[in-house]
Protein backbone atom coordinates (compact mmCIF):
# COMPACT_ATOMS: atom_id res chain seq x y z
CA UNK A 1 0.00 0.00 0.00
CA UNK A 2 3.14 2.17 1.20
CA UNK A 3 4.74 1.90 -2.19
CA UNK A 4 0.85 3.33 -3.77
CA UNK A 5 0.76 6.09 -1.74
CA UNK A 6 4.33 6.58 -2.72
CA UNK A 7 3.82 6.72 -6.14
CA UNK A 8 0.30 8.77 -5.92
CA UNK A 9 2.30 11.68 -4.24
CA UNK A 10 5.33 11.29 -6.96
CA UNK A 11 3.02 11.60 -9.27
CA UNK A 12 1.22 14.37 -7.92
CA UNK A 13 4.23 16.52 -7.17
CA UNK A 14 5.83 16.33 -10.78
CA UNK A 15 2.11 17.20 -12.43
CA UNK A 16 2.72 20.44 -9.55
CA UNK A 17 6.25 20.93 -11.12
CA UNK A 18 4.71 20.74 -14.48
CA UNK A 19 2.45 23.16 -13.98
CA UNK A 20 4.90 25.86 -12.52
CA UNK A 21 6.52 25.83 -16.20
CA UNK A 22 5.25 28.32 -18.29
CA UNK A 23 3.18 27.05 -20.96
CA UNK A 24 4.74 27.17 -24.52
CA UNK A 25 8.00 27.17 -23.21
CA UNK A 26 11.42 25.52 -23.53
CA UNK A 27 13.60 25.01 -20.48
CA UNK A 28 17.13 26.44 -21.66
CA UNK A 29 16.17 28.13 -24.76
CA UNK A 30 16.71 32.06 -25.47
CA UNK A 31 12.78 32.23 -24.79
CA UNK A 32 13.29 31.12 -21.44
CA UNK A 33 17.04 29.99 -20.07
CA UNK A 34 17.52 27.83 -17.52
CA UNK A 35 17.21 28.95 -14.19
CA UNK A 36 20.60 28.83 -12.44
CA UNK A 37 21.31 26.08 -9.71
CA UNK A 38 24.17 24.67 -8.30
CA UNK A 39 26.95 25.07 -10.41
CA UNK A 40 29.17 21.48 -11.57
CA UNK A 41 32.24 22.75 -13.58
CA UNK A 42 34.35 19.45 -14.78
CA UNK A 43 37.66 19.43 -15.91
CA UNK A 44 37.82 18.45 -19.81
CA UNK A 45 40.16 17.94 -22.48
CA UNK A 46 39.36 18.63 -26.38
CA UNK A 47 41.34 15.65 -28.55
CA UNK A 48 41.88 19.05 -30.74
CA UNK A 49 44.99 20.11 -28.40
CA UNK A 50 46.87 17.20 -29.59
CA UNK A 51 46.54 17.65 -33.80
CA UNK A 52 49.89 18.17 -33.66
CA UNK A 53 49.74 15.00 -33.22
CA UNK A 54 46.59 13.43 -34.25
CA UNK A 55 46.37 14.87 -37.84
CA UNK A 56 49.82 13.03 -39.11
CA UNK A 57 48.67 9.92 -36.96
CA UNK A 58 51.89 10.12 -34.09
CA UNK A 59 49.10 9.70 -31.99
CA UNK A 60 46.04 7.95 -32.24
CA UNK A 61 42.55 8.56 -30.73
CA UNK A 62 43.44 5.63 -28.09
CA UNK A 63 46.30 6.99 -27.16
CA UNK A 64 44.66 9.89 -26.19
CA UNK A 65 41.91 8.85 -24.18
CA UNK A 66 44.84 6.94 -22.13
CA UNK A 67 46.50 10.46 -22.25
CA UNK A 68 43.40 12.12 -21.33
CA UNK A 69 43.44 9.07 -17.89
CA UNK A 70 47.15 10.52 -17.27
CA UNK A 71 45.57 14.14 -17.12
CA UNK A 72 42.98 13.54 -14.72
CA UNK A 73 40.29 15.16 -16.70
CA UNK A 74 37.10 14.28 -16.29
CA UNK A 75 35.89 13.89 -19.94
CA UNK A 76 37.03 14.31 -23.72
CA UNK A 77 35.42 15.42 -26.37
CA UNK A 78 36.41 13.65 -29.57
CA UNK A 79 37.28 15.99 -32.03
CA UNK A 80 35.69 14.03 -35.75
CA UNK A 81 38.66 15.04 -38.12
CA UNK A 82 41.10 12.50 -36.21
CA UNK A 83 38.15 9.16 -35.71
CA UNK A 84 39.97 6.41 -38.16
CA UNK A 85 36.72 5.68 -39.43
CA UNK A 86 32.58 5.63 -38.97
CA UNK A 87 32.16 2.52 -38.83
CA UNK A 88 30.21 1.44 -35.47
CA UNK A 89 33.28 -1.39 -34.90
CA UNK A 90 35.51 1.23 -34.47
CA UNK A 91 33.60 3.65 -32.60
CA UNK A 92 31.77 0.91 -30.18
CA UNK A 93 35.57 0.25 -29.57
CA UNK A 94 36.48 3.88 -28.52
CA UNK A 95 33.75 4.00 -26.15
CA UNK A 96 34.45 0.67 -24.79
CA UNK A 97 38.15 1.31 -24.47
CA UNK A 98 36.83 4.68 -22.58
CA UNK A 99 34.44 3.24 -20.57
CA UNK A 100 36.87 0.44 -18.93
CA UNK A 101 39.24 3.27 -18.25
CA UNK A 102 36.76 5.68 -16.48
CA UNK A 103 36.83 8.29 -19.12
CA UNK A 104 33.52 9.83 -20.23
CA UNK A 105 32.97 11.45 -23.19
CA UNK A 106 31.93 15.22 -23.05
CA UNK A 107 30.90 15.16 -26.68
CA UNK A 108 32.12 15.06 -30.08
CA UNK A 109 33.15 17.62 -32.16
CA UNK A 110 32.36 17.85 -36.48
CA UNK A 111 33.69 20.90 -38.54
CA UNK A 112 30.13 21.14 -40.58
CA UNK A 113 29.57 24.54 -41.32
CA UNK A 114 25.62 25.38 -42.01
CA UNK A 115 26.09 28.99 -43.42
CA UNK A 116 25.28 28.39 -46.81
CA UNK A 117 23.75 30.37 -49.95
CA UNK A 118 23.16 27.41 -52.28
CA UNK A 119 20.19 25.37 -51.13
CA UNK A 120 21.42 22.56 -52.21
CA UNK A 121 24.68 23.22 -50.09
CA UNK A 122 22.32 23.38 -47.32
CA UNK A 123 20.54 20.22 -47.84
CA UNK A 124 23.61 18.45 -48.30
CA UNK A 125 24.88 19.91 -44.51
CA UNK A 126 22.08 18.52 -43.13
CA UNK A 127 22.58 15.51 -44.20
CA UNK A 128 26.41 15.82 -42.76
CA UNK A 129 25.27 17.04 -39.35
CA UNK A 130 23.12 14.03 -39.66
CA UNK A 131 25.71 11.59 -40.11
CA UNK A 132 27.85 12.93 -37.42
CA UNK A 133 24.74 12.64 -34.94
CA UNK A 134 25.23 9.17 -35.33
CA UNK A 135 28.90 8.75 -34.88
CA UNK A 136 28.31 10.42 -31.36
CA UNK A 137 25.19 8.17 -30.48
CA UNK A 138 27.65 5.17 -31.22
CA UNK A 139 30.27 6.81 -28.93
CA UNK A 140 27.74 6.94 -26.42
CA UNK A 141 27.83 11.21 -26.54
CA UNK A 142 25.18 13.12 -25.84
CA UNK A 143 26.56 16.58 -27.57
CA UNK A 144 28.09 17.92 -31.19
CA UNK A 145 29.75 20.34 -31.74
CA UNK A 146 29.29 22.33 -34.95
CA UNK A 147 29.76 25.17 -36.79
CA UNK A 148 27.85 28.27 -38.41
CA UNK A 149 30.39 29.10 -41.33
CA UNK A 150 31.50 32.42 -42.67
CA UNK A 151 29.24 34.69 -44.15
CA UNK A 152 29.23 34.19 -47.89
CA UNK A 153 30.66 37.62 -49.83
CA UNK A 154 27.85 39.81 -50.37
CA UNK A 155 25.27 38.18 -48.14
CA UNK A 156 23.43 40.24 -45.49
CA UNK A 157 23.89 38.85 -41.50
CA UNK A 158 19.68 38.32 -41.83
CA UNK A 159 20.76 35.91 -44.74
CA UNK A 160 23.33 34.43 -42.73
CA UNK A 161 21.24 33.62 -40.07
CA UNK A 162 18.32 32.62 -41.53
CA UNK A 163 20.38 29.79 -44.00
CA UNK A 164 22.12 28.64 -40.59
CA UNK A 165 18.77 28.09 -38.85
CA UNK A 166 17.15 25.90 -42.19
CA UNK A 167 20.01 23.76 -41.59
CA UNK A 168 20.10 23.66 -37.92
CA UNK A 169 16.40 23.63 -36.41
CA UNK A 170 15.86 20.08 -39.12
CA UNK A 171 19.31 18.58 -37.83
CA UNK A 172 18.35 19.20 -34.36
CA UNK A 173 14.55 17.52 -34.86
CA UNK A 174 17.02 14.50 -35.58
CA UNK A 175 19.30 15.15 -32.76
CA UNK A 176 16.88 15.00 -30.13
CA UNK A 177 15.34 11.90 -30.95
CA UNK A 178 18.69 10.13 -30.01
CA UNK A 179 19.08 12.51 -27.45
CA UNK A 180 22.28 14.55 -28.59
CA UNK A 181 22.16 18.37 -27.95
CA UNK A 182 23.88 20.34 -31.01
CA UNK A 183 26.23 22.87 -29.95
CA UNK A 184 26.70 25.99 -32.38
CA UNK A 185 30.33 27.29 -31.48
CA UNK A 186 31.27 30.86 -30.88
CA UNK A 187 33.63 30.47 -33.76
CA UNK A 188 34.18 33.72 -36.45
CA UNK A 189 32.15 34.17 -38.91
CA UNK A 190 28.29 34.18 -38.51
CA UNK A 191 28.84 33.05 -34.95
CA UNK A 192 31.63 36.08 -34.37
CA UNK A 193 29.03 37.84 -32.26
CA UNK A 194 27.09 36.73 -29.56
CA UNK A 195 23.85 38.45 -30.86
CA UNK A 196 23.88 36.35 -34.02
CA UNK A 197 24.62 33.25 -31.88
CA UNK A 198 21.43 34.09 -29.69
CA UNK A 199 19.09 35.16 -32.96
CA UNK A 200 19.97 31.43 -34.47
CA UNK A 201 18.83 30.12 -31.27
CA UNK A 202 15.77 31.80 -30.85
CA UNK A 203 14.59 30.79 -34.28
CA UNK A 204 15.76 27.03 -33.62
CA UNK A 205 13.81 27.22 -30.33
CA UNK A 206 14.94 23.33 -29.95
CA UNK A 207 15.99 22.24 -26.05
CA UNK A 208 18.45 20.17 -28.22
CA UNK A 209 19.90 23.72 -29.53
CA UNK A 210 22.76 25.51 -27.71
CA UNK A 211 26.20 27.26 -28.01
CA UNK A 212 29.28 25.54 -27.65
CA UNK A 213 31.07 28.40 -25.83
CA UNK A 214 34.39 28.77 -26.80
CA UNK A 215 35.17 31.66 -24.92
CA UNK A 216 38.40 32.62 -27.01
CA UNK A 217 36.72 33.69 -30.24
CA UNK A 218 35.36 36.81 -29.55
CA UNK A 219 37.23 39.66 -30.75
CA UNK A 220 35.81 42.50 -28.82
CA UNK A 221 33.69 43.53 -25.48
CA UNK A 222 34.77 39.49 -25.02
CA UNK A 223 33.57 39.12 -21.25
CA UNK A 224 30.58 40.68 -22.19
CA UNK A 225 29.76 38.25 -24.93
CA UNK A 226 30.91 35.30 -23.13
CA UNK A 227 28.29 36.85 -20.26
CA UNK A 228 25.77 36.71 -22.99
CA UNK A 229 25.85 33.35 -24.20
CA UNK A 230 26.21 31.46 -20.97
CA UNK A 231 22.53 30.90 -20.27
CA UNK A 232 22.75 28.42 -23.32
CA UNK A 233 26.17 26.79 -23.05
CA UNK A 234 26.29 23.20 -23.63
CA UNK A 235 30.02 23.12 -23.87
CA UNK A 236 32.68 24.88 -23.12
CA UNK A 237 36.36 25.03 -24.76
CA UNK A 238 39.26 27.00 -22.94
CA UNK A 239 42.72 28.34 -23.65
CA UNK A 240 44.78 30.89 -21.97
CA UNK A 241 44.62 34.01 -24.13
CA UNK A 242 41.90 35.42 -26.24
CA UNK A 243 42.26 35.33 -30.13
CA UNK A 244 43.69 38.96 -29.79
CA UNK A 245 46.56 37.61 -27.84
CA UNK A 246 45.32 39.05 -24.79
CA UNK A 247 45.31 36.60 -21.77
CA UNK A 248 42.26 35.68 -20.27
CA UNK A 249 41.00 35.97 -16.51
CA UNK A 250 40.59 32.59 -15.52
CA UNK A 251 38.68 33.40 -12.25
CA UNK A 252 36.69 36.39 -14.05
CA UNK A 253 35.65 33.19 -16.67
CA UNK A 254 34.96 30.88 -13.91
CA UNK A 255 33.19 33.23 -11.44
CA UNK A 256 30.86 34.31 -14.84
CA UNK A 257 30.11 30.61 -15.01
CA UNK A 258 28.85 30.08 -11.18
CA UNK A 259 26.65 33.42 -11.74
CA UNK A 260 25.31 31.80 -14.69
CA UNK A 261 24.58 28.29 -13.14
CA UNK A 262 26.29 26.25 -15.90
CA UNK A 263 26.72 22.57 -15.05
CA UNK A 264 29.17 21.25 -17.85
CA UNK A 265 32.69 20.50 -18.80
CA UNK A 266 35.22 23.27 -19.03
CA UNK A 267 37.16 21.83 -21.87
CA UNK A 268 41.01 22.60 -22.79
CA UNK A 269 41.33 23.70 -26.09
CA UNK A 270 45.33 23.93 -26.44
CA UNK A 271 46.65 25.61 -29.92
CA UNK A 272 49.47 27.48 -29.35
CA UNK A 273 53.80 27.77 -30.18
CA UNK A 274 54.82 25.61 -27.35
CA UNK A 275 54.56 21.50 -27.50
CA UNK A 276 51.28 19.80 -26.79
CA UNK A 277 53.13 17.12 -24.95
CA UNK A 278 54.23 20.17 -22.79
CA UNK A 279 51.43 22.44 -22.53
CA UNK A 280 48.25 20.70 -22.53
CA UNK A 281 49.31 19.48 -19.08
CA UNK A 282 49.69 23.07 -17.61
CA UNK A 283 46.62 23.96 -19.28
CA UNK A 284 44.63 21.62 -17.63
CA UNK A 285 46.03 21.77 -14.37
CA UNK A 286 45.04 25.31 -14.43
CA UNK A 287 41.48 24.47 -14.93
CA UNK A 288 41.53 21.49 -12.86
CA UNK A 289 42.50 24.11 -10.01
CA UNK A 290 39.77 26.74 -10.98
CA UNK A 291 36.75 23.45 -11.19
CA UNK A 292 38.06 23.10 -7.99
CA UNK A 293 38.00 26.19 -6.61
CA UNK A 294 34.61 27.39 -8.32
CA UNK A 295 33.00 24.28 -8.37
CA UNK A 296 30.33 21.95 -5.92
CA UNK A 297 31.83 18.54 -7.00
Amino acid sequence: MRKTIQRREFLQTAGIAAALWPVGTVQGTPESPAPPSRTRLLSGCCAYSYYPYLEPGKMTMEEFILKAVELGVVGVDMTAYYLKSTEPAYLTGLRHLAFKNGMPFSGAAAGTEMCQADPAKRTAAIAEVKKWVDVTEWLGASHLRVFGGQLPPGASREQGIQWVVEVMKPACDYSARKGITLGIESHGGITSQAENILEILRRVNSPYAGCNLDITHFRENEYTQIEMCLPYATQTHIRDHFDSGQSIDFDRIWQMFVKGGYKGYMSAEYEGKEDCLTAVPKLVERIKAMCHKYSSV
